[in-house]
């Protein structure tokens, strides 16, 4: 079996020959003319059928490890395309980081080592100069997990759930005229198969006074359907890796029958992005969140909020009330380098009355980036995080919060 480091000796390998075989038939140079650093702005600008590729190396113990790979297609209009030319040229550091985003496609497949394995896309477009951005994606999976219990209801052991699902998410959100603000509209439809793998030993592994309940959502076929909407504030110097500003995000959704929901709750989820420079050279970001899921019983597994923070596991800790805080120092080394340094914190509980006596989950973590496409604000690195189950490393393209 390969060790991880000869596979990232592999994918970075393909994806180099890759870039240098499209760039070759395309005359299109894969460095800066400003510094003459390794550069994908110029190729994925300028050809057709330019694309970055980026590795998924999965280190998540929850479903073994395993690799994939996604394609990031950049769209931008001609009069944009120039615009960033011209910042290109520019010896400042962030010329171009207020321009319009370009909209990006997404194509992605991943095949971990617990014989999970999924496939999707997704499409993130920016039309009317910003003022009207819409995201839709999709895919179709078949993920093993581990299930722990959700909140104070704990399992005696782990018990692994198989979900065989495919998902379509989309969201348009309108600028508020002169302002920063944006409101819309969002929907969200999964359909599922879920089954535990270990059948006989349900009776085993359940807590006896929950036992019904939790055979009812890990035994089921299951549809969960809802519509939402959304109100957002964003500052962001750039969607892909943000060195200044504010995102706030509120985002309720209800999952009726009268939408095509098998199960009835209202989801509510809150989250502050806060990007702050120092100095040059340093920087330091901030992320709050947190999800609270309205409902008269447990929800499925993939349904019911998780604490997601580098370093921990995938759905490891779930509860129907979920708080997040993450913080990060950058140092930025010179115009491509950077290091981080980060720790995080949350908690999981069932009852919004219990969430403050909760256990709290801790993290921290370091990594670095390597700013590979400075004509959209766009890095590329690493991070190496410890969670209370061990160390967990991650691929990182763009920001390693998601906030759009």
């Amino acid at each position: 079996m390969r060790s991880g480091l000869d596979k990232i000796k592999i994918l970075l390998g393909l994806s180099i020959a890759l870039w240098g075989s499209a760039a070759s038939a395309q005359k299109t140079s894969l460095f800066d003319p400003l510094d003459g650093q390794l550069d994908m702005s110029q190729y994925l600008s300028e050809n057709a059928y330019g694309f970055l590729p980026v590795p998924i190396i999965i280190t998540d113990p929850a479903v073994g490890g395993g690799l994939g790979a996604v394609g990031l297609f950049f769209h931008e209009k001609d009069d944009s395309r120039e615009q960033r030319l011209k910042a290109m040229r520019s010896a400042e550091q962030n010329a171009s980081r207020y321009l319009l985003p370009p909209s990006v496609s997404a194509l992605a497949v991943a095949v971990t080592g617990n014989n999970s394995w999924f496939a999707g896309g997704g499409h993130m477009g920016f039309f009317k100069e910003g003022d009207i951005r819409y995201t839709v994606g999709g895919g179709y999976g078949d993920v093993n997990l581990d299930f722990y219990g959700v909140g104070d209801v704990e399992l005696n052991r782990p018990l692994e759930i198989k979900t065989n699902a495919g998902a379509i998410i989309q969201r348009i959100k309108f600028r508020v005229p002169e302002s920063s603000w944006f409101l819309g509209f969002t929907q969200n439809y999964i359909r599922a198969e879920i089954s535990p793998n270990s059948l006989g030993a349900l009776d085993e592994i359940l807590p006896p006074e929950w036992s019904d309940s939790l055979k009812q959502i890990l035994t089921t076929n299951i549809t969960t359907s809802g519509l939402g909407v959304v109100a957002e504030y964003d500052s962001r110097d750039t969607i892909f890796t943000p060195t200044k500003g504010y995102q706030y995000q509120l985002e309720s959704m209800w999952f009726t029958e009268a939408v095509g929901s098998d199960t009835e709750y209202q989801l509510n989820k809150l989250q502050g992005l806060h990007y702050w420079p120092l100095t040059e050279q340093w920087r330091m970001g901030l992320k709050l969140a947190a999800e609270q899921a309205d409902s008269d019983g447990l929800l499925p597994p993939y349904a019911t909020p998780s604490i997601k923070l580098r370093g921990i596991p995938a759905m490891r800790y779930q509860g129907l009330v979920v708080g997040m805080a993450e913080a990060e120092v950058v140092w930025a080394a010179n115009r491509r380098w950077r290091g981080v340094a980060f720790a995080g914190l949350g908690r999981a509980s069932n009852r919004v009355s219990e969430f403050s006596v909760s256990e709290n989950r801790n993290t921290y973590g370091l990594g670095f980036r390597y700013q590979i496409a400075r004509r959209y604000g766009f890095d590329m690195g690493m991070d190496v995080a410890k969670g209370p189950e061990g160390y967990v490393w991650y691929i990182t393209a763009g920001s390693a919060w998601a906030g759009l």
